[in-house]
């Protein structure tokens, strides 16, 4: 079967697992610059640069993604939230997309084999496409509301990059996650369905939304349902949303959706809201008990975690999850559905 037919049969018994956060596992290794740029000739600071890690310390790589296993993940993502020409600008590494996303979605494939291996159930794999640090509906200077600081052509040429790399090194999935600018999204989405097409092989996609303040819209001013209405023409595998708030803040944003996505709802909170230093307290038995909420609700079909969870995080939720049942997905009435900042729905 089909890695897709298999997520489906999968999600149909019950709420899957997703991982978690990479960064919080990272900085436990308190790395210096020198373990991020390895043996790289590279002009500038690479400290903090975590997706170069899966070039120079695989090592630590592979050992996250086998520590989400471990706790019970069903699938984990790609170390390349940032691996596109755009974000890694930043560092001077535009060179390297290429070798970086080959490089992680090898070391994410190598990891599920040996998790599957150990029981016989298989583990997926999504190859992570971060938002960029770059918006195409906002522009950067106040004094210049109509200026943009990249084009949409040039932004999927960017994303298209990214998926190529990560379809050739071994994903299951490509999931466009963190979503706070919904023409982003889109610029992603179209890239992947182009990559698929190139490919010659199914490569489902996942989009998750991001919520940037209390209002429950993100940066482009978009609401959870304007947001899937102006991105279900892609038909993802999975829609729903991930990092913002702890899932307490989360659970009326996926009310909202559970009710109007005829696919399947993936959510991964943060551990609680951050502190005044911006580290994450909460722990994992209260992330997951949060999220055991959602499952009287019938709202998610997978869930996960993202900024301040670790595997113990993800073992907890985990466990929660064992006699959950999943989310039905609704049959909806064929309507036309829009979207501009609001959802609409046309009436007959």
């Amino acid at each position: 079967m089909s890695a897709e037919a298999d997520f489906r049969k999968a999600a149909a018994e019950r709420i899957l697992v997703f991982d978690g956060g990479y960064g919080t596992s990272i900085q436990k290794f308190k790395l210096e610059e020198a373990d991020y740029r390895g043996d790289l000739d590279l002009p500038m600071d690479q400290k903090g640069n975590n997706d170069l890690l899966c070039l120079t310390r695989p090592d630590i790589i592979e050992g996250i993604h086998q520590a989400y296993f471990d706790a019970g993940a069903d699938m984990v993502e790609t170390n390349t939230f940032s691996s596109t020409r755009i974000a890694m600008a930043d560092y001077g590494c535009e060179h390297l997309v290429w070798d970086i996303n080959i490089a992680a979605a090898k070391l994410a494939r190598n990891a599920a084999e040996k998790a599957q291996a150990k029981d016989g159930r298989r583990r997926f794999v999504a190859g992570s496409i971060g938002p960029t640090n770059k918006t195409l509906s906002l522009s950067p200077d106040v004094n210049d509301p109509g200026f943009r600081e990249v084009d949409y052509d040039s932004l999927k040429a960017e994303y298209r990059e990214q998926c190529d790399a990560l379809i050739a090194g071994g994903v299951d999935f490509l999931l466009v996650e963190t979503c706070f600018d919904t023409l982003n999204a889109k610029a992603a989405g179209m890239a992947a369905r182009e990559a698929e097409a190139a490919s010659g092989r199914e490569v489902p996609l996942m989009v998750s939304f991001t919520i940037t303040d209390m209002s429950g819209r993100n940066l482009s001013g978009h609401t959870i349902t304007a947001f899937w209405y102006a991105l279900r023409h892609l038909k993802p595998l999975t829609i729903g949303a991930n990092c913002a708030f702890g899932a307490d803040l989360l659970r009326p944003y996926l009310t909202e959706l559970a009710k109007n996505a005829d696919t399947l709802i993936l959510a991964y909170p943060n551990a609680g809201l951050p502190n005044e230093l911006g580290q994450y307290d909460e722990l994992p038995a209260k992330t997951a008990q949060l999220i055991g909420e959602w499952f009287d609700g019938g709202l998610v079909n997978a869930v996960g975690g993202c900024c301040g969870t670790t595997p113990d995080h993800i073992a907890a939720i985990a466990r929660a999850v064992v006699d959950a049942k999943p989310r039905a997905i609704p049959v909806l009435e064929p309507v036309t559905r829009l979207a501009g900042l609001e959802p609409f729905t046309m009436a007959a």
